[in-house]
């Protein structure tokens, strides 16, 4: 049984993810701040994380940041939860490392399939996948990327969306496949958030020497070349 630990300080939301989540047959624990989360934690590891922005204390915005720079906690998935108007603090939990996002108000049925789409998709991630192209060596577990022995430091979804194009290079992708696949289940993000983010590791991959693998493909995405004439 998935264990699923929700942080959550509105009383009312918390109970309703528990019981959706419980009915479901995952195992839940709630939490209305950071301490009792961050106690439990050192217990035992949940299988995901239902993570509120809006929290006393310690914003949640932070607890995912001190997560993901812990090497114990960071491979674990964290679902964000914000409010309709909270659209700046959606992009920066995503690429924080936050998996998905769920807007309040929301139903059930949504939460129960972010869920299990979260939970699919990290369930890929579990053996050990270390990928190589033309120098560029990337190691999934460790979250390291080396261009000719040479460190390139990515944020989390510059490395997932880069590792997407290494295990399917030579195939075109499009934006709403990549938003898909990176951003998670139904996200809502305008496809210029793959562009950008494209650019960004284009220019960190030219800083250390690598030439541009990734190439535009008008109308249709992207395409990491499996060879290309430096």
């Amino acid at each position: 049984m998935k264990l699923i630990y929700c942080i959550e300080d509105d009383t009312g939301i918390r109970e309703l993810i528990t019981l959706a989540l419980s009915t479901a047959d995952f195992e839940v624990a709630g939490f209305e701040e950071s301490q009792s989360f961050y106690a439990e934690i050192k217990k035992k590891i949940p299988d995901l994380i239902l993570l509120d922005l809006m929290l006393p204390k310690t914003d949640g915005m932070t607890i995912l940041k001190e997560l993901k720079k812990d090497t114990n906690y960071k491979n674990i998935p964290v679902i964000i939860l914000t409010a309709k108007s909270m659209e700046l603090d959606k992009v920066k939990g995503l690429e924080s490392g936050a998996d998905d996002f769920i807007t309040k108000p929301f139903g059930v049925l949504e939460l129960l399939a972010r869920v299990k789409a979260v939970l699919r998709r990290s369930s890929k991630n579990v053996e050990e996948k270390i990928t190589e192209h033309n120098g560029l060596v990337l190691d999934y577990n460790k979250r390291t990327l080396c261009y000719n022995g040479n460190l390139v430091v990515l944020t989390y979804k510059e490395f997932e969306l880069l590792n997407y194009l290494m295990l399917n290079k030579g195939i075109v992708l499009s934006r709403d496949k990549i938003l898909q696949e990176i951003w998670g289940y139904d996200y809502e993000g305008e496809t210029r958030t793959v562009d950008m983010h494209i650019k960004t590791i284009r220019q960190k991959l030219d800083m250390a020497g690598c030439p541009n693998f990734i190439t535009t493909v008008r109308s249709a995405g992207y395409k990491l070349e499996e060879h290309i004439d430096v």
